[in-house]
């Protein structure tokens, strides 16, 4: 027994070495984690602590949306129940580091021949048998321990995919509030054109009354009246498709929707500028990155699990049992067996365990790959919306000086057509300007709102490493 023990330590001491490579993890470029290229006055190279993005806008409609949302959205649950599912299979490999017991009993009822008959014993008779059984691998060349990383890997890998997750349903929430309350906005806009357009008509129809102007001109602000009239149903089915939307992902029938969601009437906007950080933040930050990580992580401690089958696996296990003709015999002084030594088994083909080598270390070069590609493709994602927000505000700012030189225009030739000093063909040009700058003000605002959400998506949804 002595001995027994000393080899059962000499082998777990022996286990802390394990088959295959360990794993680190894969260096990014050093000029990814520089600032970004394409910032601008709208944004920040600063990093902030505020993990909850969507509160810069200041809105607690929408804060409640989001928690509604991370709370009954499908994909959320979805996500959850997969990342519960990868950490019951943790538990189910980390099992095998403990003892294993089977239990087992049996009953039958038959006829035993003269010479399996003990003396004394009738010839028909019950057999009662019962035994436990307890094993225990000892890891000698880590393949449990392998098994074990390469799970922890899949936890985490479905962990950030959980996080990635969370943070699509929070940028679409919030994308379909901001597009809704652009759309009412706009649909404002809108209708103040219709109501100007309105007046005016009233006004040339009043001067043709009285030989001033001549009927072409109300039929001409007549035609660009009923134009405008016509964005107005447009924007109320955007308006609308855009809180259908909302309800599906914050897990309600349209319906169910509360009537404060569709309350705001202006765009969303942002008071200061977005703190974007740098390279090596939004790499930290991003969960498809950290998920792409954690992949690696397990097809390079699976590497190590095909390796642990070139050996043997050695487990030291022991049995004790009872056999009699019914239950007395079992608890009492019935015949008792008893069993305990090392097993030993060793399947010897080592042309599939190094096809299983092969196969695992071709997993890895592609999750190597993949995890590349994941790291340029957020890079690529975060320049591409920073650039596209800073084009937005540019252009933004271009439209509101335009809207407001339109305005004055209009202004003026609304006065000088009332004395006379124009025509209505000069004051109907300029109220058509004013109006296509207005709309497209509105428009540019709408556009600001997503491109904010994009960038802010594009940077991992939060300014907290996972």
């Amino acid at each position: 027994m002595m001995r027994l023990l000393l080899a059962a330590s000499s082998a777990l001491a022996l286990a802390a070495c394990a088959a295959g490579p360990d794993y680190a993890r894969p260096a990014t470029p050093a000029a990814a984690a520089g600032p970004f290229l394409s910032t601008g006055a709208a944004t920040s190279a600063t990093a902030t602590d505020n993990d909850r993005w969507w509160q810069l806008y200041r809105d607690p409609v929408l804060d409640g949306l989001i928690a509604d949302a991370l709370a009954a959205n499908t994909d959320v649950r979805g996500a959850v129940a997969r990342l519960e599912r990868a950490r019951a299979g943790l538990r189910e490999v980390a099992g095998d580091r403990q003892p294993q017991a089977t239990a087992g009993a049996s009953a039958t009822y038959g006829r035993l021949s003269a010479i399996q008959r003990p003396p004394g014993l009738p010839r028909e008779n019950w057999t009662v048998d019962t035994g436990i059984d307890v094993a225990y691998e000892v890891d000698l060349f880590g393949r449990v321990r392998r098994n074990v990383e390469a799970a922890r890997g899949d936890v985490g890998a479905a962990a950030a995919d959980a996080e990635a997750v969370r943070v699509a349903v929070v940028a679409e929430t919030t994308r379909a509030y901001a597009d809704a309350a652009s759309a009412a906005e706009r649909l404002a806009v809108a209708t103040r054109i219709v109501e100007l357009l309105d007046r005016s008509l009233r006004v040339t129809s009043r001067r043709a009354d009285v030989g001033l102007t001549t009927p072409l001109d109300t039929a001409r602000i007549a035609t660009l009246r009923e134009q405008r009239q016509a964005d107005v149903p447009a924007l109320a089915a955007e308006r609308q498709a855009a809180l259908f939307r909302l309800a599906t992902l914050t897990g309600r029938t349209p319906a169910e929707l509360p009537p404060v969601a569709a309350a705001r009437g202006t765009a969303l906007r942002l008071d200061r500028p977005i703190p974007v950080g740098d390279g090596a933040a939004l790499l930290a930050r991003r969960p498809d990155v950290h998920a792409a990580e954690r992949r690696l992580a397990a097809a390079t401690a699976r590497i190590g699990v095909a390796t642990a089958d070139l050996y043997p696996r050695i487990s030291l296990g022991g049995s004790v049992g009872s056999t009699g003709t019914g239950l007395g015999d079992l608890f009492g002084a019935g015949p008792l067996n008893w069993l305990l030594g090392p097993l030993v088994n060793w399947t010897l083909n080592p042309t599939k365990a190094r096809a299983r080598i092969d196969a695992a270390e071709a997993d890895t070069r592609g999750a190597l790959a993949s995890f590349d590609g994941v790291v340029l493709q957020a890079l690529e994602e975060t320049e591409t919306a920073l650039s596209n927000y800073a084009r937005a505000v540019e252009r933004r700012g271009a439209l509101q000086a335009a809207r407001d030189r339109a305005e004055v225009v209009a202004r003026i030739t609304r006065a000088q057509q009332r004395e006379g000093q124009i025509d209505s063909l000069a004051q109907l040009d300029a109220e058509r300007t004013f109006a296509d700058t207005q709309a497209a003000l509105a428009l540019a605002d709408a556009q600001i709102a997503r491109a904010q959400i994009d960038v802010f998506r594009a940077l991992g949804g939060s300014w907290t490493a996972a």
